[in-house]
């Protein structure tokens, strides 16, 4: 515990300056992040980053990562009318390289690496989205988050006995997961009180106990993949936290949530 605290501040401390300041440094920051991340969940699969298949990979991993404002020039330059083309180009390349090695990599290696880019990738371009939109969205998704995995934890220690999905990660717990969307919920409203920021208070209610759910809910994601290839972490770059998939593993449901609820518009 002592080492994950120690961790947690030291990581809040170099992160959160790159939140409040966005930008290009920011986004930049998040790209960095999505390719660590992208190299763990490669890992997982035992599949080199520096092979043909890791290195395609990580560069559509980047085209869905980057800002649109930085995209479109891109995509534009390169006479395309989406990235998803260029994306979807890869894709098929991916699946010719299975072919010219004889299946030595396989398809359904070559799905792995295409679900793990949406996955990684999609996530973290809407953190960057978001925090173009406005600070204050990307502090709610982070306090949303945050609020939600620290009260499920302790109401889970203080009154947690029915299991949540022990299969799946066996120290969660049904009044864990009750006490993190509660948490979560009376710290929304907090921010709300201090800085308005969303229509209503129905609505804010509302949307931050959908996020929570889905939150945890990423999070039971990342721990059944982990439990599929018989990890324990996804990395190692955060000492007592694991990797950057473990720490980030419900940011990557709950931003692109919220876009896709219209809450960030």
């Amino acid at each position: 515990m002592k080492q994950r605290i120690i961790t947690g501040v030291i990581a809040a401390a170099l992160f959160i300056p790159f939140v409040i300041y966005g930008g290009a440094p920011f986004a930049l920051v998040i790209c960095a992040l999505a390719i660590v991340g992208f190299y763990e969940i490669l890992k997982m699969k035992n599949i080199s980053i520096v092979s043909i298949p890791g290195i395609l990979g990580l560069l559509a991993l980047l085209i869905l990562v980057i800002p649109e404002t930085w995209s479109t020039e891109v995509v534009q330059t390169l006479g395309y009318d989406s990235k998803l083309m260029i994306v979807y180009g890869i894709a098929a390349l991916l699946l010719i390289y299975t072919v010219l090695v004889k299946n030595k990599m396989t398809f359904d290696e070559i799905g792995f690496i295409l679900l793990g880019i949406f996955y990684v990738g999609l996530g973290f371009h809407y953190f960057i989205e978001a925090r173009m939109i406005g600070l204050e969205f990307i502090v709610f998704a982070l306090l949303v988050v945050w609020t939600t995995d620290s009260g499920a934890y302790f109401v889970g220690r203080k009154l947690g006995k029915n299991k949540l999905w022990p299969e799946i990660s066996p120290n969660k717990t049904i009044e864990g997961f009750v006490g993190g969307i509660v948490i979560a919920v009376l710290f929304a409203i907090a921010m709300q009180m201090i800085y308005p920021f969303t229509a209503s208070y129905l609505q804010l209610i509302i949307v931050t106990i959908v996020a929570s759910i889905v939150g945890q809910m990423g999070d039971l994601v990342e721990s059944a993949i982990k439990r599929h290839y018989g990890v324990k972490d996804s990395g190692n770059i955060l000492p007592g936290h694991g990797g950057i998939l473990d720490r980030f593993d419900s940011l990557l449901f709950v931003v692109p949530l919220l876009h896709f609820l219209h809450f960030f518009a």
